[in-house]
């Protein structure tokens, strides 16, 4: 296939990047802090086609990106569940009895609402997954921490301190793959 460009919500280590380069691995995949700002990619023709999350297992609808593919005027040209596993990252040296926040994508949260409560967490959104890794690594302040994929630890140089946070084994995001119609 030739190389393309796919667009994505999120910084690299985010589950759109990762599902972009499992699903895609033969494009460049290019993120964005918006979902709208991907979807808008695909209409400018910066990218041929965007990766989007929907639905999840868990928690329902992923909003606003559910409203969003549907007012895109775009063709959904393939869909895919992936499974879900959400790790509890904090810099270097921090344990978990030291953390106080957890941030992380709104619809991350929603899916480790129980455990974060049994670990007395509080709650902070952030505009993605990776991106929330990236702002606690940078912070380096070990009462905070991010809920993200397992490989943002690595990128972002943090320590993962439990693994599977989901409330749910069986946790899935449904992901659709847009494309400009008749392109």
């Amino acid at each position: 296939m030739a190389k393309g460009r796919v667009a994505y919500q999120g910084a690299p280590g985010s589950f759109s990047h990762e599902a972009c380069a499992v699903l895609r691995p033969w494009d460049e995949a290019i993120g964005h802090d918006t979902f709208e700002a991907a979807i808008q990619s695909v209409h400018d023709g910066r990218c041929d086609c965007a990766l989007i999350p929907v639905e999840n297992s868990q928690i329902g609808d992923v909003q606003p990106a559910r409203r969003l593919v549907e007012a895109s005027g775009l063709d959904v040209l393939a869909e895919v569940w992936r499974p879900i596993r959400l790790a509890l990252m904090a810099p270097r040296g921090a344990r978990l009895s030291d953390v106080r926040t957890v941030e992380s994508h709104p619809a991350a949260l929603g899916q480790c609402v129980g455990t974060m409560a049994a670990l007395n967490l509080k709650a902070v959104e952030a505009f993605d997954t990776a991106g929330a890794a990236r702002a606690v690594a940078e912070a380096e302040d070990p009462t905070r921490a991010a809920l993200a994929p397992a490989g943002a630890a690595e990128i972002y140089g943090l320590s993962i301190l439990r693994n599977d946070m989901q409330d749910s084994a069986d946790n899935r995001t449904r992901f659709v793959l847009l494309g400009r119609k008749g392109a």
